[in-house]
């Protein structure tokens, strides 16, 4: 007589750590929702203005982190100087349009030097970054990662001095050649300042995009972030393709560079230091290596720096950098990856 089959169900295993994320997301996110949605009913015009603002930093802060995520994405460093690069652009916007061309006012010339002085520093900006993966930075591709990553730092506190003799010690103001005031619309206001930086940062986003995903020079850029030896073998000039990718972050460094100087109108020698940090965060927010993360992240953190600064319900100024370094942390312990980026194994 043949024994009953018998079927045993073995009970699904709960992933109990996979649980508690979603739900302190859930509760993170529903906490957010309705700190917003207060402070958007107490004072709607107040809302936007803030939003604003905060839209405006955010562009800049992805414009530098996107010289970080573009360096890391294809050689893993870290570059610590492209902080205080991007000072450096600042400086040398306020220097040529100010001092050397003289413009001190919003006028039809002042807006067409602007533009020469907008590509000028771009390419100051990027001869600087390509000279220093000559110099410090190509000759320790095989080294180490502390040594590279030390080396960065040298060459962040090299420019900073730099800066200072510059600039001085104290903090410089500069004239702007942007319109002054703001506008009115649905109650809230916005600056025209915004305006020019959205006129400038979004074609220069789109720009990087379409190098990298469409022409040759990105292709070749996205093979040797994928492999240099097997980008080396198909024919590509890995250190020509490595010194390219210097110059495009030199460049938007520069562009963050004059608009921070027209729209701040103040620089000091160590400015890169703090926007470099925070841009640094906005590109491991996003998801480090990842382009569309390193403009998400910076986007993310200037709003979230314009709501808890100027809401009336927040943590307001003197928290500001907290509150940002708490979100990054908590997405660390959570989405190691960042937003958009994809878990990695180590290869053993």
């Amino acid at each position: 007589m043949a024994a009953a089959a018998t079927s045993v169900v073995v009970p699904a295993t709960i992933d109990r750590k996979a649980v508690f994320q979603r739900y302190v997301t859930y509760a993170i996110l529903f906490g957010v929702v309705v700190w917003l949605g207060v402070n958007l009913i107490h004072a709607p015009s107040q809302f936007f203005s803030a939003g604003a603002e905060g839209l405006n930093n955010g562009m800049l802060y992805a414009l530098i982190a996107l010289g970080y995520t573009l360096v890391y994405g294809i050689i893993e460093l870290i570059n610590f100087a492209h902080g205080d690069l991007f000072m450096l652009g600042a400086l040398f916007s306020g220097f040529l349009l100010t001092t050397v061309m003289g413009q001190t006012t919003s006028t039809l010339l002042g807006w067409v030097l602007l533009l020469v002085t907008l590509v000028a520093t771009m390419a100051f900006c990027g001869g600087v970054n390509v000279t220093l993966e000559f110099v410090a930075y190509r000759r320790l591709r095989r080294a180490p990662k502390l040594a590279p990553l030390i080396t960065a730092v040298g060459m962040s506190f090299m420019l900073q001095f730099i800066g200072l003799k510059w600039n001085g010690s104290t903090p410089q103001q500069w004239p702007t050649i942007l319109p002054e005031g703001s506008f009115g619309f649905g109650g809230f206001t916005v600056d025209y300042s915004l305006l020019a930086v959205i006129a400038v940062t979004v074609p220069v986003l789109l720009l990087l995009k379409w190098v990298v995903t469409s022409t040759r020079q990105g292709k070749a850029m996205r093979a040797v972030a994928q492999d240099q030896d097997a980008a080396r073998l198909m024919g590509v000039n890995v250190n020509r393709t490595i010194s390219f990718t210097f110059l495009i972050g030199g460049a938007l460094a520069g562009t963050a560079g004059v608009m921070y100087q027209q729209v701040v109108g103040t620089t000091a020698y160590n400015l890169g230091y703090q926007m470099g940090l925070i841009a640094f965060t906005s590109a491991v927010l996003g998801g480090i290596g990842n382009i569309s993360g390193a403009v998400l992240g910076g986007l993310l953190i200037g709003v979230i720096q314009g709501f808890n600064d100027g809401l009336p319900y927040g943590f307001h100024q003197k928290w500001s950098q907290t509150v940002v370094f708490t979100i990054l942390i908590l997405l660390m312990v959570f989405k190691p990856e960042g937003l958009l980026g994809r878990p990695t194994t180590e290869k053993v």
